[in-house]
C-alpha cells in the first residue's frame, strides 16, 4: 500500500509539473509577444516621403506606358527615346536647321522615293509599294483638346483669384515662379529649354527611385526649415501686409 501510495504521489507531482512548465512557457510566449517590435510595414508607413506621397513612384507618373519610359523599365525604349530628343536638339540647336526646312526635305526624299519605286518596279521585277491610307480617328484629339481645355480653364481660374487679392502665398509663388522662368529664358531658347525639361523627366525619377531611401531624410530636414523660414517670414512681413476683402462662404 505505501509503494501504491508513492506511486500515485509521483504520477501527481509529475502531472503538476508539466501544467506548471505549459504555463511558464505559455507565459514566456505572451511576453515574447508583448516584447516584439512593431511590424515592418508600420515602420515603413511612417517613413517620410517626398511631397507626401504614399503610392509608389510609377503610380505617381500616371503607370502605364510613359511612367516604364521614364523609369526606365524598359531600357531600349527609354534610349530610344533620349537619343531620339538628342538627335532633334542637335539639329536644330547645333547644326541650325530649321524646323519647316526638315519638314520638306522629308517630304520631298519620300515622295521620290515612293514615285520611283512605283514606276521603276516593273523593270527591276519588283512589286510595287503598298502605301496605307493613313485616317486619323477623331476621339484622340478630342480627348487632349478636352484635357487641355480642363488644365487652361483651371490656370485662368487660379490666376483670377490670385488678381484678385485673397492669397497673399499663392499670389508671391506664381510671381517668383515667372520671374525664374523668365531669368531661365533669358539664358536659353525654348528648344534648350524643353530638351532640358526632358533630360531630367528621364534621369530624375530613375535616380530619385534608387536612391529615395537617402534622399527622403534630406528632403524632410529640408521641407521643416523652409517652414520654419516661411514662418518667420510670415509673422513679420506678410502679416502685416493688408490684403483684399474675403468674401462669405456660402453654406
Amino acid at each position: 500500500m505505501a509503494e501504491e501510495t508513492e506511486s500515485k504521489q509521483s504520477a501527481v507531482e509529475s502531472v503538476m509539473e508539466k501544467i506548471h512548465g505549459h504555463d511558464s512557457s505559455s507565459s514566456l510566449d505572451s511576453d515574447s509577444d508583448h516584447e516584439k517590435p512593431a511590424s515592418p510595414i508600420s515602420v515603413k508607413a511612417k517613413i517620410y516621403r517626398l511631397f507626401g506621397r504614399e503610392r509608389p513612384l510609377h503610380h505617381v507618373l500616371g503607370g502605364g506606358k510613359p511612367a516604364d519610359v521614364f523609369l526606365w523599365r524598359n531600357k531600349k525604349i527609354s534610349a530610344g527615346v533620349l537619343g531620339g530628343a538628342t538627335a532633334i536638339w542637335v539639329l536644330f540647336e547645333l547644326i541650325e536647321y530649321h524646323l519647316l526646312t526638315l519638314l520638306c526635305h522629308i517630304s520631298i526624299l519620300c515622295l521620290a522615293v515612293l514615285f520611283l519605286w512605283s514606276n521603276v518596279h516593273t523593270f527591276i521585277h519588283k512589286t510595287p509599294p503598298r502605301i496605307p491610307q493613313v485616317h486619323l480617328p477623331e476621339e484622340p484629339f478630342l480627348q487632349i483638346a478636352s484635357a487641355l481645355t480642363i488644365e487652361l480653364n483651371q490656370a485662368l481660374k487660379l490666376l483670377r483669384d490670385i488678381a484678385s487679392g485673397r492669397n497673399l502665398k499663392k499670389f508671391l509663388v506664381v510671381v517668383a515662379a515667372f520671374w525664374v522662368l523668365s531669368v531661365v529664358g533669358s539664358c536659353c531658347n525654348f528648344l534648350t529649354l524643353f530638351y532640358t525639361s526632358f533630360v531630367l523627366l528621364h534621369t530624375v525619377p530613375v535616380l530619385y527611385e534608387k536612391y529615395e531611401d537617402k534622399v527622403d531624410p534630406f528632403a524632410e530636414k529640408a521641407v521643416i526649415e523652409i517652414k520654419k523660414q516661411y514662418a518667420v517670414f510670415d509673422a513679420k512681413v506678410l502679416g502685416k501686409i493688408p490684403t483684399g476683402p474675403l468674401k462669405t462662404k456660402k453654406v
